[in-house]
C-alpha cells in the first residue's frame, strides 16, 4: 500500500491521510455502506499532499449531499453548531433548548450569588420538585480548538461555591442538584481524566460515548438553522441576531422566512429542506439520557 498524503488538521499538526478515520465519521452520521464507499473514492482521487480536514470535509459533505441527503445533514451538524458563533450567546440558547426538550424550564446570562462570590451562569434550568442544574456553555469558533484541564478545574470550584448556596424559581427553594459543561468541540485527555475523578457532568462533541452532544441534538431534532444550505449566511446571521436559533423555530412560523423577503418558492424549498433533516433513517439510536453524577 503507498504511503497516505500528509493532511494538515485544524489544531495545526498534520498526520497521514487515514480513510477509516473517515468512514468512521461518515458512519456515525448514519451513512450507508454504499454512501461511505462512494464519499471515500471520490476523496482518493481529489486528496493532495498538505490537503486540510477542512477541504476534504466538503469533498465528502458535496457527495453525501447527492447520495444520503440525511446522512449529510448529521455530518455537517457539528460545522453548523460552530457556526453559531462568534458571540457565543446563541449557544447558550441553543444548549437551553437541549433542557427544555427535557421538562425544564430555564433562563440564561445569569448572575446568581454563590456561599461566597456571584458567579455568571450561562444557563439555569430548573423542574420540580427538586431538580436544579446549572450549566456552562463553553463555545468554540474553530474546530481544533478544546476544552482543557484548567475549564475542568474552575468550573468545578465554581460549581462547589453554588452548591453551598439556596435558589427560589418559581416560588420553591432549590439546591443546585447537577452542575454541567457542555462545549460543542472536544475535551483534552486531562480535562477528562479530571471530570470523571470529580464525578463531573461534561458533554462536549464524541463525550461522553452516549449522550453526547451530537446524540442529544439528533434525538430532540433540536438541529441549528446553520446547517440549511438553501438559507444565506446573510439571512442566518439576521435570524440569529433575532434570537432564532433552531430549524424548528422556522417550521412552526415560516413567517419569519417571509419576513427576510424570500420569494415563497425559496420558503417553500427551505422548508422542504427542513423536513429532510427529520427524515432520519430507522437505524438511528436514540441518544440515552445523560444521569447527572455531582
Amino acid at each position: 500500500m503507498s504511503q497516505q498524503p500528509l493532511v494538515l488538521k485544524a489544531d495545526g499538526k498534520t498526520e497521514p491521510f487515514n480513510e477509516e478515520k473517515l468512514a468512521h465519521s461518515l458512519r456515525r452520521s448514519h451513512a450507508s455502506t454504499g454512501a461511505i464507499d462512494t464519499v471515500i473514492s471520490h476523496v482518493r482521487q481529489e486528496i493532495r499532499e498538505g490537503m486540510t480536514t477542512g477541504h476534504i470535509y466538503h469533498h465528502a459533505l458535496d457527495v453525501l449531499h447527492k447520495v444520503q441527503k440525511s446522512a449529510a445533514i448529521s455530518y455537517s451538524l457539528r460545522k453548523a453548531i460552530a457556526d453559531l458563533g462568534p458571540s457565543g450567546f446563541p449557544f447558550e440558547k441553543f444548549v437551553a433548548e437541549i433542557f427544555k426538550q427535557r421538562g425544564y424550564k430555564t433562563l440564561t446570562d445569569q448572575t446568581v450569588n454563590g456561599h461566597c462570590v456571584e458567579h455568571e451562569v450561562d444557563v439555569i434550568a430548573w423542574k420540580a420538585p427538586d431538580d436544579l442544574a446549572m450549566v456552562e456553555a463553553k463555545f468554540h469558533n474553530q474546530p481544533g480548538e478544546k476544552c482543557d484541564v484548567k475549564v475542568t478545574l474552575y468550573m468545578k470550584s465554581r460549581f462547589d461555591d453554588l452548591a453551598k448556596a439556596n435558589f427560589t424559581y418559581d416560588n420553591q427553594q432549590y439546591k443546585l442538584k447537577s452542575g454541567w459543561l457542555v462545549t460543542n468541540t472536544k475535551f483534552t485527555t486531562s480535562a477528562i481524566k479530571y471530570a470523571e475523578c470529580q464525578a463531573m457532568t461534561v458533554v462536549g462533541w464524541k463525550y461522553p460515548a452516549h449522550g453526547n452532544l451530537q446524540d442529544l441534538v439528533e434525538a430532540a431534532n433540536l438541529h441549528p438553522l446553520t446547517c440549511l444550505r438553501l438559507l444565506s449566511e446573510h439571512d442566518k446571521k439576521t435570524l440569529l441576531g433575532q434570537g432564532i436559533v433552531l430549524c424548528t423555530d422556522l417550521e412552526r412560523n415560516p413567517t419569519l422566512l417571509r419576513n427576510l423577503g424570500l420569494a415563497e418558492l425559496n420558503v417553500e424549498a427551505i422548508l422542504a429542506e427542513i423536513s429532510h433533516i427529520y427524515a432520519a433513517p430507522e437505524h438511528i439510536i436514540q441518544a440515552k439520557p445523560i444521569v447527572a453524577t455531582q
